[in-house]
């Protein structure tokens, strides 16, 4: 890592905060949770908004969809920008809300990748949940450092201490308090700052102004157990800390914080904090924390990516305004007004309105048109960006979710983000035959804007076939293409998105020959398919040795490959996760071509997969039911009749929590079923978790339905 010293960066006289003071953050969380209610008050409380909006009215800033609206949970992630003063410096906070339902699960990874800290919010009475889970993994994947806030502490059950040893066991955390609860449930009162060892009591119902208080005598000790904790595990970060704190001496807290914020920039310290955003309380201490122990673009300070020209030699750029030009493009979204907007982070350099800059992977100059400063789906025109900021451009032409846009001298790629496959498909077809052509083009702006949804045309039948991430989804793709296309569809049922899977290694010799008068079609090549761990994906080596193929047709065997492993060969859907060796084969100098082989690698896939032998493998979901304890037998006697198996019971104050593996097929129309069978009084969630071999009965009816 580069030393502290020569962190300095140039920055731009027209920056209303310093890059070392910018913020850029997520919040993340299981679903109703309370991220969006929590993001209302942060605008609120940094005057970003003079009214708080309720998602519960439908009125949220952040959930600015009508989908959102009318549902009360975030389908879209939502990006502004705040500030907030602390220790006399104004701190700008760029901020994304994400969904936490599990069907949006790729707002939440688009965001994390160009986020630099997240703050996870958990409820005081569920703890760690499906979807908390998911979200804190993604944030890990991309070294995102994170806090935590347990919200809605005054409702019935709030256990704050519970949720935070709930994180410790499920999410393998060093979670720490920073603040510890006056009371819980209706008689959370106020909170102690472990760090400072002072309370705040919190007036009325709404949190209005809180007031600085004593500890309370009865907590006085279970603040100062939590305190000698706390110092206790920063003394592994601090020789210095170390040594006073074992000679027992008292480290004031301006000494204690740069530790903390040295902890949790490790990824060794997750600090926890606890209010009720709906009540007003804790917002402010929670801001607080983010300006002193969430990164700023200059703690990341170097970005690491690669030669376009040389994939294998390493390419890094720094933070500063006057650095080469360096950004990612993460998200793209249709506005009716301006068009396509592309949202970007810049890891390096400003951007400008007017300038050109590079996209590696299509090698192809970009422009920008106009700059954006997003505020949910406002929008303020910009002359400039500066390194660190997050916006938004209008007029980029060949841009996807992913690229990188560059100077077009110093040439770079950054990694991009990585997608979960859909798993549940349906056919769509317009009602009328004018229809028909805006349906397809509203698909595709669709399926540019949302990478886990994606469309094809059923060569048999002739039908547009869409899949998505559940049933929710697709429902909202569905609804968003009557009231922002107006475009008129009907939808099928769903169907489940099925794989296959080799069984065991297999070759086959594989050669297409045409001669019909005139040049022929000459392609030959020896096929070793290898089935691979879940995960692997598609790999192909090339272990040609004397030029029995040229080079030249070797990428046309690969796409051969590839397009016949996603139309399948037992049932139609694709083969996954599979190695190919090309080891053998041979030419003709005159009729080969680089479509001859292609065919003939097609072929050699499917023969090849026919001898390996093939299976289907099934979406099984991880599902979480919650019910009462009356209900709690029939609820696991459904749950066995869907195929399911039961990982896990807990109970929980009269009510129990019920985690089962049930095959995604057995679980269309569950929510009427869970209703049904408790009375209304059931809630459940799940989020995809493993692919498995489909029970060979099942098997045998998929395959012969498909045939039909």
């Amino acid at each position: 890592m580069t030393a502290e010293p020569a962190r300095t960066c140039n920055e731009s006289p027209k920056r209303i905060a310093s890059i070392v003071n910018t913020r850029n953050i997520g919040i993340m969380a299981h679903i109703d949770a309370g991220k969006t209610t929590l993001s209302e008050r942060i605008l609120f409380y940094t005057g970003k908004t003079h009214k708080m909006g309720e998602v519960h009215d439908g009125a949220a800033t952040m959930d600015w969809m009508v989908q959102e609206q009318e549902r009360g949970i975030t389908i879209t992630s939502a990006a502004t920008t705040c500030f907030w003063m602390r220790h006399g410096r104004k701190h700008r906070i760029n901020l994304i809300d994400t969904p936490g339902h599990v069907d949006f699960t790729a707002e939440v990874e688009r965001s994390l990748r160009v986020l630099d800290g997240a703050v996870g919010v958990f409820c005081a009475v569920g703890g760690v949940q499906p979807q908390s889970e998911t979200v804190w993994r993604q944030a890990k994947k991309y070294h995102v450092p994170c806090m935590a806030f347990v919200n809605k502490m005054d409702r019935t059950g709030a256990n704050f201490f519970k949720v935070v040893e709930d994180m410790r066991k499920k999410l393998k955390v060093n979670a720490m308090p920073l603040e510890i609860p006056i009371g819980a449930e209706a008689n959370f009162t106020g909170l102690i700052d472990i760090l400072e060892m002072k309370a705040i009591q919190f007036n009325g119902d709404n949190g209005e102004k809180p007031l600085d208080i004593p500890i309370p005598a009865d907590m006085m000790d279970l603040a100062k157990k939590y305190h000698d904790e706390l110092v206790e595990k920063l003394a592994d970060f601090d020789d210095d800390i170390a040594m006073r704190f074992l000679e027992g001496e008292d480290i004031p807290a301006e000494e204690l914080r740069p530790v903390i914020r040295k902890a949790v920039l490790a990824g060794k310290l997750v600090p926890a904090f606890c209010g009720s955003a709906f009540k007003n309380k804790g917002v402010q201490s929670l801001l607080d924390a983010v300006a002193d122990y969430l990164p700023s673009p200059v703690d990341i300070w170097e970005t690491v990516g690669h030669n376009p020209y040389n994939m294998d030699e390493e390419v890094k750029v720094h933070c500063g305004d006057d650095q080469p030009f360096t950004a990612l493009a993460f998200k793209i979204a249709t506005d009716p007004y301006v068009g396509k907007l592309f949202f970007f982070r810049i890891y390096a350099g400003t951007a400008t309105c007017g300038q050109t800059l590079l996209n590696p992977r299509t090698g192809k100059s970009e422009r920008f048109g106009r700059l954006l400063q997003m505020h949910a789906n406002s929008r303020e025109e910009r002359e400039q960006i500066f390194c660190g900021d997050i916006a938004a451009a209008v007029g980029l032409k060949n841009v996807t979710t992913g690229d990188t846009l560059c100077d077009e001298k110093n040439p770079i790629v950054l990694e991009s983000m990585h997608f979960p496959d859909p798993v549940i498909s349906i056919a769509v077809e317009p009602k009328t035959t004018a229809d028909r052509d805006k349906l397809s083009n509203a698909l595709i702006a669709l399926a540019q804007e949302d990478p886990t949804f994606t469309m094809k045309s059923d060569q048999e039948t002739g039908q547009t076939i869409i899949s998505g991430m559940g049933e929710l989804h697709l429902e909202i793709i569905m609804d968003r293409l009557v009231r922002e296309f107006h475009v008129e569809a009907v939808a099928g049922q769903p169907e489940v998105a099925y794989r296959e899977a080799m069984l065991k290694p297999a070759s086959h010799d594989s050669k297409f020959v045409r001669q019909s008068g005139g040049r022929g079609q000459y392609g030959h090549c020896v096929l070793n398919v290898q089935p691979m761990e879940q995960g692997h994906g598609i790999t192909i080596q090339n272990k040609i040795v004397g030029g029995a193929i040229p080079k030249e047709y070797i990428k046309p065997i690969e796409q051969g490959i590839r397009e016949a492993a996603q139309t399948g060969v037992l049932a139609g859907y694709p083969i996954i996760d599979f190695n190919v060796d090309i080891v053998d084969g041979s030419y003709h100098p005159v009729d080969s071509s680089e479509m001859a082989f292609k065919i003939a690698a097609s072929m050699g896939l499917k023969e090849a997969a026919k001898k390996a032998g093939l299976c289907l493998l099934e979406p099984i979901m991880k599902v979480e039911v919650t019910c009462p304890d009356e209900n709690q037998g029939d609820i696991i006697g459904d749950i066995t009749k869907r195929r399911g198996q039961i990982a896990e019971l807990t109970p929980e104050n009269g009510s129990t929590k019920i985690v089962a593996n049930v095959p995604l097929s057995e679980l269309f129309g569950y929510a009427t079923a869970i209703r049904s069978l408790s009375k209304g009084r059931a809630s459940y969630v799940m989020e995809p978790n493993v692919f498995e071999r489909v029970p060979s009965q099942v098997q045998e009816k998929i395959v012969e339905k498909n045939k039909k």
